[in-house]
């Protein structure tokens, strides 16, 4: 549905998007992630066709979004970083306007009725004769969503779409987005990562403008080294026993073990996932644990986050840097 391929972004002699290429399929919802100045919101604005691209293209459903401009826009709905009101209006003029210029004619009340759909997907029927410039800046960023899908767009582009938002109305946004997948595209930038983990099916990561990654969690998280995977690990009975029995398992070690509730001891292990075996790694030590009499109340192998992966991804880049200022310093 989204197809950008070879996409840069130059300003003068900086570079805020270095060639990349991704694809997002109908009906996924995609996560865009990057550290501040990755180049997210400029990547965002090329796919939007708010910003042309120096070098590159965007297909929209097949528009090239800068030859087929107009036509590439109307099949999206996009929502941006700082948010773009009219003060003066009120929030079901404001709406109104915008459905009016996207093309949402007056004609049998479709207007009035996809204004109040909007209003009440993003639960702000109730503000609908506030003046715009009288919200909060979390009802603004409310608006601003009911803008981006006023129009039902197939594609939706949604940059830091939970900005300023409280708790619970992050808890409702997320309820609309995932409710909205399937029948539309979308592409979501955010720096909470939970929240993609949560959202999205798929995820693209951004660093110094280019793609680090993009896939599944599940391909991005093979595709990185892996190291020991930590795994909580609560028995009954006595810890140098269950020393014993670890010291047998080859790629397990001890970390931390304390005392639960007498005599139950909870241990904090490191699994060996370098060959993707860990979890039969902690199988084996179960069955260890159970030929020696000791009782197995809990495991818990964690998986590598999206905060995990994003910082291994990101940290590298920023470890990178540090290293070629230094570089540049001492050729000074």
């Amino acid at each position: 549905m989204i197809v950008a391929t070879g996409l840069s972004k130059r300003y003068g002699s900086r570079t805020a998007v270095d060639g990349i290429s991704f694809e997002v399929p109908r009906g996924q919802i995609v996560g865009f992630l990057g550290p501040n100045g990755a180049g997210k919101s400029t990547t965002l604005k090329m796919v939007a066709g708010f910003l042309p691209p120096t070098e590159g293209t965007v297909t929209i459903d097949g528009l090239d979004a800068q030859e087929d401009s107009l036509a590439a826009r109307a099949k999206l709905g996009y929502m941006p970083e700082t948010v773009p009101v009219y003060p003066e209006l009120r929030v079901e003029e404001f709406l109104s306007f915008r459905a009016e210029i996207k093309g949402v004619r007056a004609t049998g009340s479709k207007r009035k009725k996809a204004v109040e759909r909007a209003m009440e997907l993003t639960k702000i029927t109730d503000r609908a004769r506030w003046l715009v410039g009288e919200l909060s800046k979390g009802l603004k960023q409310r608006v601003a969503l009911a803008d981006a899908i006023v129009a039902d767009p197939p594609v939706l582009v949604l940059d830091e779409p939970t900005a300023s938002l409280d708790p619970n109305q992050i808890i409702d946004v997320r309820e609309l987005i995932r409710s909205l997948g399937g029948e539309h595209t979308i592409v979501l930038s955010t720096h909470i990562l939970p929240e993609v983990e949560a959202t999205c099916s798929r995820v693209i990561i951004l660093s110094k403008g280019r793609v680090a990654a993009q896939g599944t969690m599940d391909e991005i998280r093979a595709r990185l080294s892996s190291d020991a995977r930590g795994t909580s690990f609560v028995f009954r009975g006595e810890i140098q026993a269950f020393r014993d029995v670890v010291a047998r398992v080859e790629g397990v070690s001890i970390k931390d073990v304390t005392t639960a509730e007498e005599p139950v001891r909870r241990a904090s292990l490191a699994v060996d996932d370098s060959d993707g075996d860990a979890a039969e790694r902690v199988e084996r030590l179960v069955s260890e644990c159970v030929a020696a009499k000791l009782g197995v109340r809990e495991v818990t192998l964690a998986a590598k986050s999206l905060e995990d992966v994003f910082r291994e991804l990101t940290t590298k880049d920023r470890a990178s840097d540090e290293s070629d200022e230094e570089t540049k310093e001492d050729e000074r």
